[in-house]
């Protein structure tokens, strides 16, 4: 598909619908607008709400290990199902469930290119019901946190100068314009970004139908910002979930080798105290 280093984490709208009732692949919708799914999705799909049931809303962090364990047997999902996630917004919060899913340690967890954008386009059928799901066991792996930066990690790449930082937000975010993008209420105290890095958001990774871009047209967009896989990368956005996306587009689409999300992201570093940040505009090349 496209050339891609990991094919196999992706999966066609054709493909879903063929397998919408396949007893060992599981469908799950996450999207952006938690109302969306109740409007119409893919039949014998199940959906998972971003800001209650994908973290954990007292210690502000991803699910626990065992809150993970309890949503995939909640969901009918056992080690060996193919699960295969999309949402609205391409995929934006989808990739945040497929970052988690890896983190615990999910051997088969695809995302469905084009997302929810796609399978409304091409008109295909839509279920309003919610599929009755049995519940199932489910044991996770040690969480992998070679997947995921956190705070100190970040601090100390920026003042060694050990990493690539990706800033995903939009152009306006990172120029300090604006703390968040309008009508999500998970913002910070000042507005800018972390010292040397490079703004390339997340969205220009995706072609106007959803799907992602090629192989070559995005590694000709990374590399316009010296992103080419030759050191570790470091993405983050404002809460984690963008950053998610240029995650998997970098690690499994691209085969870097080298890269976590920092999923503390701009609501960690623009809220510290005397953390450095630097304003200004996007670069020519990440406009462009």
């Amino acid at each position: 598909m496209a050339n891609y280093a990991h094919p196999e984490t992706l999966v066609t709208t054709d493909w879903a619908a063929a397998h919408a009732t396949d007893p060992e692949v599981r469908i799950v919708e996450v999207d952006v607008d938690t109302k969306a799914y109740d409007e119409g999705h893919v039949p014998g799909a199940i959906a998972w709400a971003w800001n209650s049931q994908l973290c954990d809303t007292v210690r502000r962090d991803i699910l626990s290990k065992q809150q993970f364990e309890d949503l995939m047997a909640s969901s009918g999902i056992t080690p060996a199902t193919t699960l295969v996630i999309y949402g609205d917004n391409n995929n934006w919060f989808a990739a945040w469930a497929f970052w988690q899913a890896k983190i615990y340690g999910h051997h088969d967890v695809r995302l469905m290119n084009g997302g929810r954008k796609k399978w409304l386009a091409e008109g295909r059928e839509l279920a309003t019901g919610t599929p009755h799901v049995h519940p199932a066991h489910y044991q996770a792996a040690d969480a992998d946190l070679s997947l995921r930066a956190f705070l100190p990690q970040v601090q100390a790449a920026v003042s060694a100068n050990a990493a690539a930082l990706v800033d995903v937000r939009s152009p306006q975010e990172f120029s300090g314009e604006i703390l968040a993008p309008p009508g999500l209420p998970e913002t910070c105290q000042r507005g800018g970004h972390i010292p040397g890095a490079r703004s390339i958001p997340w969205g220009k990774a995706c072609n106007e139908d959803g799907t992602f871009k090629s192989a070559d047209e995005l590694r000709h967009l990374y590399a316009g910002e010296g992103i080419d896989g030759s050191h570790p990368v470091i993405a983050y956005c404002r809460i984690g979930e963008r950053s998610s996306h240029s995650w998997f587009v970098l690690k499994y689409l691209l085969g870097f080798n080298h890269v976590t999300n920092y999923d503390g992201s701009w609501t960690e570093w623009g809220n510290l105290v005397g953390a450095p940040i630097e304003k200004g505009v996007a670069t020519a090349a990440a406009k462009s």
